[in-house]
């Protein structure tokens, strides 16, 4: 044991000449020179290929992503640079839906828990309402739409969670009206049901 010790630690000559034999065999061998050649020069030809197109797709994607911006606008027809509007949101017991209009009535944008992507119970829930409000406050705002009266109506979990979402999204909030209609006992209810 202590024989390779010393070589090692006394000669540096040897210890020097041992670490480019070690790199050597590997670089020597004709199998390993062709793949790793192989692959050196793969990449740069397979990456300079993969640049070419990315960089025409990312010139060609903003012309796309234009291109679909202005037909939102045109289709909205009269209700461009609406500055005011009207957000009416409908909170039941299992959906919420998100419909803001201009003062007029017109509807600028509208989403509703099953269209942003929630399914069965979770419509119902006060984080879908949040989700829609954002949804359809982005549509409205694509129109230039500032300002908003809210009116809320309906009984469900996403009445306060979708007014809240319209005002953190840096809608100003002039109005919030609840609309719920009231019966004045005019038709008969339904029967009571026995559990």
């Amino acid at each position: 044991m202590a024989e390779p010790e010393n070589p090692t630690n006394t000669d540096p000559e040897d210890a020097k000449a041992e670490e480019p034999k070690a790199s050597t065999p590997a670089a020597e061998s004709p199998q390993t020179k062709e793949p790793a050649v192989s692959q050196a020069e793969a990449p740069p030809k397979t990456s300079g290929a993969k640049k070419a197109p990315k960089q025409k797709k990312e010139q060609s994607a903003p012309a796309a992503a234009t291109d679909v911006e202005k037909p939102k606008i045109v289709k909205a027809k009269g209700s461009k640079n609406v500055h005011s509007g009207i957000a009416h949101v409908l909170s039941t017991f299992n959906n919420t839906i998100v419909t803001i209009t201009d003062m007029k009535g017109n509807v600028i944008g509208w989403s509703s828990a099953g269209k942003v992507g929630f399914k069965g119970s979770r419509k119902s829930t006060a984080y879908a309402a949040q989700m829609v409000a954002q949804d359809a406050s982005r549509q409205a705002m694509g129109h230039g739409l500032k300002e908003v009266e809210v009116l809320v109506k309906g009984p469900g979990a996403g009445r306060e969670s979708a007014v809240r979402a319209l005002q953190a999204i840096g809608l100003d909030l002039t109005v919030i009206r609840d609309v719920t209609p009231v019966p004045h006992n005019g038709c008969r209810p339904p029967k009571q049901r026995r559990v």
